[in-house]
């Protein structure tokens, strides 16, 4: 191709503090329209905002792990414009002076590395919601939403395909949900994602005309909206147009990027700094107590499960793919089980029960402790791995240990010689054809009658036992 794409990516992050940016009002999402309000967020004549440390504390924490200059002193700005979800007729924000600016993130992208350069992270407040579903016509303002302090993550025009774009912001997301800033949830809004798009020639330094991409609701949609963008630029291009600078929408249904609206410049927004608000002051100490509570962020904890549980990379980095799954992981191993084992039954039937029921692991009834006396009791031979696949259903549902659940179904593997060997003979003797065809060389015959042996146990026999008594047995009989 002739053509290259040049990406940026804007990502506004809701921040899970308990009250908003600039007033004490909850920031509870599904409260009833309109009961988290304040003259501050409804934009009342005469009020005062006051900004929420903790929104500054993890403005700070983020763009510590994305390697940026944290700025020592910083100030919030009016950037006005009108907009029905806007009651002041400005938004407060950072312009020139941000909280941290500098930084880069690091994407894995086909085997290789791809550094993505960040340009800032600021704060600022949400908008209000509105809403166009009340019938009739009529569309009303929820201000609930108003207030909820954003952290914005603008990256350099470094991105340079929809597979880049998605690394990007996939990473990003699981560092912001370690850190615990936000719960990302794009559905409620948590997590938004807009990408300025724009093509050049290949070898060319000059930046093309950018259109920017909004409304997108997930990140697969992120990757559909780009990849569309860029093959309509190139389009646009070939036929010797020009590219216009503008917003456009995703419409996920039809699967194309539609004109909203001309593309506004900082200028339009007559930013100017917010006469209410002292500046932010950052000194080394606070920094320093920040940098000492991150948490471990998910390749070191990777690489570290690696080296200290012998695991895969591919298993290490499903069980870090959040937070909570590779805490349920150390706490199970610490409860006792083998990392291994461990692993497997998190990966695959308790994620799979997760999955199915719509669940977060963070949520399941089964605990850690539970589920390594499960695994335990597989290792030490009291109940088989057929029997734990029954139990475990049973132990997600009700919460139950296993040792509880299996005395009151009985379901310890049965290890007795003598009435194995009376199974044995009896699953011989009702099966003489698989007995015959096992005599005569046929040795997968014996896989058939070891199931018919822990069918008429009901999957208690211990499975390495019923194999060596049904070969003892067929060989006694000629």
């Amino acid at each position: 191709m002739d053509y290259e794409a040049v990406i940026g990516l804007e990502v506004h992050v809701e921040l899970n503090t308990n009250s908003k940016m600039f007033c004490g009002c909850s920031t509870t999402f599904h409260a009833p329209p309109n009961t988290c309000v304040c003259p501050v967020c409804l934009g009342m004549p005469g009020v005062l905002p006051a900004i929420n440390r903790k929104a500054v504390e993890y403005g700070i924490a983020v763009g510590l792990v994305l390697n940026c200059t944290i700025s020592k002193w910083s100030k919030m700005d009016r950037k006005n414009y009108f907009y029905p979800d806007l009651a002041k007729n400005y938004q407060i924000s950072q312009y020139d002076l941000p909280l941290a600016y500098g930084g880069w993130l690091d994407v894995e992208v086909d085997g290789r590395t791809k550094r993505i350069g960040i340009t800032r992270a600021h704060l600022e407040e949400d908008t209000a919601r509105n809403t166009h579903t009340l019938g009739g016509g009529d569309s009303g303002v929820d201000f609930n939403r108003s207030g909820v302090p954003l952290l914005e993550i603008v990256t350099e025009p470094d991105i340079r395909s929809a597979q880049e774009a998605y690394a990007y912001l996939t990473l990003l997301k699981q560092i912001l949900s370690y850190l615990g800033v936000s719960d990302c949830n794009m559905e409620e809004g948590s997590l938004r994602a807009e990408a300025n798009v724009s093509v050049r020639r290949v070898g060319d330094p000059k930046l093309g005309v950018k259109t920017e991409i909004k409304n997108v609701a997930s990140f697969s949609g992120t990757y559909k909206a780009i990849e569309y963008e860029i093959a309509r630029q190139i389009s646009v291009l070939s036929r010797g147009e020009s590219v216009v600078q503008e917003t456009r929408g995703w419409d996920p249904d039809r699967g194309i990027t539609v004109s909203q609206r001309s593309k506004e410049s900082a200028h339009d927004y007559r930013y100017f700094p917010e006469p209410d608000l002292v500046p932010i002051a950052v000194n080394d100490e606070w920094v320093e107590k920040i940098r000492a509570s991150l948490p471990e962020l998910p390749r070191a904890r990777k690489q570290r499960f690696v080296t200290q549980y012998s695991l895969s990379e591919y298993d290490a980095g499903v069980l870090t793919t959040t937070r909570a799954m590779a805490e349920y992981f150390e706490e199970t191993v610490r409860a006792g089980a083998p990392p291994k084992p461990a692993a497997n039954w998190i990966m695959g039937d308790l994620q799979a029960l997760l999955t199915e029921s719509k669940q977060e692991i963070s949520s399941c009834r089964i605990a850690p402790s539970d589920l390594a006396e499960m695994i335990i009791l597989i290792e030490k031979g009291t109940i088989s791995g057929k029997i734990a696949k029954d139990l475990l259903p049973e132990m997600f549902a009700t919460g139950s240990p296993p040792d509880k659940l299996i005395k009151e179904k009985n379901l310890v593997q049965l290890s007795d010689i003598s009435e194995l060997e009376s199974i044995a003979r009896e699953v011989i003797a009702a099966n003489p054809g698989p007995a015959a065809d096992y005599r005569a060389g046929k040795t997968k015959a014996l896989g058939f009658l070891v199931g018919q042996l822990m069918k008429a146990t009901q999957g208690r026999a211990n499975p390495k036992l019923a194999n060596e008594l049904l070969i003892k047995e067929l060989n006694k009989i000629s």
